[in-house]
């Protein structure tokens, strides 16, 4: 693909953004209003800050961690937002499209991708400044505001903004038919900053209605639908994911052109930088010859999955989500039924729905090379079930509660989080596979209790001149390792979700969620 035009952006990084000709359009959709990307003046950057001023940061210094610390590490973390296009969970599958493109990046530097959640009162470029997450990838517009305070990679998306709002209300044909209007939107949402301009430019009579952050613009969008809210502002691109599963809105004019959607990176990590640039510019350009996007095929097939014509089940918030089994809730099939199972064996649900997800993917007809079957890989010799009876769900869920259980109560002398990954190990691998590694920590003069040094262990495991001397031989020790190391992520994405969705002011609509702590 051939490299799009670049200019330097307003805060004189070496940041880049592309260059698209001003439109203005009249019509069915009204007035199309496109902002320069060229860089704003001192005086016009100074008026900028003053007026435009919006976000609510906190940590304006970024922590030192650029590309060779994520690779020495070994993991890339993705600050999102949990709504239906940028990250969410389809059957206990991790989905959405920002997810699916920053996975690829990652699997192309050998990086493991990791999600960082933002709160609902949760500043993003706090979490980035503060090195709890890697680079912010939400449906991120190039902002003046936000490049106070960080760097951006290329855009991979150029989107409109267009005006939402019921179905059946009257459609203006233009911003200038607004006045009374009350148009609601985040203070930190680049369309705050859009409105303000626009009022400051042209003097258009709409009011804002400034909104909580809790307020994305998926949940302002359904609050539309319900009439609470009148209208709002919202990217085209999510305003089409929306409307294939929100019944009752529609968009009336294009309100802003050009806006930039691109990757938020910490303004010291220029290697972080320049690697996403090389890996964008492989699946989006601007084309020479007419100006127009260019996207690769990988690309089109993701905005095909999560933006053009996506199943209204194929989301996180729809209020009528299909009902496999009759046990669906936030996290998977079958958070209903191992609920009150876990609360009975006092292990956390959402432990075990991790370890669910890991072991078959709630699939409950899964059956392992070893002969594991049902929701949690049970054994059927090492089980008092028969087998016909493990692959009752609620069977197969007890046993591997039972197992979990167990585990927990053998390490409960160890402190919370070297109990549950040795507990979790063994689960995996088996009580004797982890005697053995135990029994090798020591001889190797290490701590028996230290998750760390006994992981170490299940790897020379794999080695003859190790598992040559162990009671109970060769263990494929990557498996207990990376099953640890996975389960603990997925646990506790689950626990922030959980505490997400007890805030987030659609989901709290849902009667099927009322069971979030």
């Amino acid at each position: 693909m051939k490299q799009a035009l670049f200019n330097e952006s307003a805060t004189g990084r070496n940041k880049f953004r592309y260059l698209l000709p001003a439109l203005a359009v009249t019509g069915a959709f009204g007035l199309l209003i496109s902002f320069t990307s060229q860089p704003a003046t001192v005086a016009e950057q100074d008026t900028e800050t003053d007026s435009l001023q919006i976000l609510n940061v906190s940590v304006p210094e970024p922590v030192v961690r650029d590309f060779d610390a994520i690779k020495q590490e070994g993991v890339i973390r993705m600050i999102t937002r949990f709504n239906s296009s940028s990250y969410f969970l389809h059957r206990g599958e991790e989905r959405g499209f920002e997810f699916e493109f920053a996975r690829r990046f990652a699997e192309q530097h050998n990086l493991r991708l990791e999600v960082v959640i933002a709160g609902n009162n949760e500043e993003p470029i706090d979490l980035l400044n503060a090195g709890r997450g890697d680079f912010i990838a939400a449906n991120y517009s190039i902002t003046q505001a936000r490049q106070q305070y960080i760097a951006f990679s290329s855009p991979y998306n150029i989107v409109e903004q267009v005006l939402v709002l019921r179905e059946g209300e009257p459609v203006p044909y233009s911003l200038s038919e607004l006045e009374g209007a009350v148009i609601s939107v985040r203070r930190g949402s680049s369309y705050f900053k859009t409105l303000k301009q626009l009022q400051r430019d042209y003097g258009y009579g709409f009011e804002i209605n400034v909104l909580p952050e809790m307020w994305d613009t998926e949940a302002i969008m359904f609050a539309i639908a319900d009439g609470e809210f009148d209208m709002t502002i919202a990217d085209a691109n999510l305003f089409q994911a929306a409307s294939n599963y929100i019944s009752g809105i529609t968009t009336g004019p294009v309100v802003s052109g050009n806006e930039q959607i691109a990757w938020g990176v910490r303004a010291n990590a220029p290697e972080l930088t320049d690697q996403m640039d090389r890996f964008i510019a492989g699946h989006f350009s601007i084309s020479d010859a007419d100006l127009m996007p260019r996207r690769s095929s990988f690309m089109n097939v993701l905005r095909q999955r999560y933006f053009d014509n996506r199943p209204a089940t194929y989301t996180v918030r729809s209020y009528n989500s299909h009902r496999v089994t009759g046990y669906e809730g936030l996290f998977s099939p079958y958070d209903r039924l191992v609920q009150p199972l876990a609360e009975e064996y006092g292990v956390d649900w959402k432990l075990v729905l991790a370890v669910m997800a890991q072991e078959s993917r709630f699939d409950p007809y899964a059956k392992s090379r070893m002969g594991a079957i049902g929701l949690m890989q049970i054994i059927p010799r090492f089980s008092p079930y028969e087998e016909h009876e493990l692959w009752d769900p609620e069977i197969n869920i007890r046993e591997g509660l039972r197992y979990l259980r167990k585990h927990l109560d053998h390490y409960s002398y160890m402190d919370e989080d070297s109990r549950l990954a040795f507990a979790l190990a063994t689960y995996n691998a088996g009580m004797g596979h982890m005697a053995d590694a135990r029994r090798l920590t020591v001889d190797r003069n290490r701590d028996p209790n230290n998750w760390d040094d006994v992981a170490q262990s299940l790897l020379l495991l794999m080695q003859p001149r190790f598992f040559s001397q162990a009671r109970f031989g060769f263990v494929r020790g990557t498996e207990p390792v990376n099953y640890v190391t996975e389960i603990k992520r997925r646990y506790n994405m689950y626990q922030n979700m959980a505490l997400f969705a007890s805030e987030d002011p659609i989901l709290q609509r849902r009667d099927s969620l009322s069971f979030i702590p």
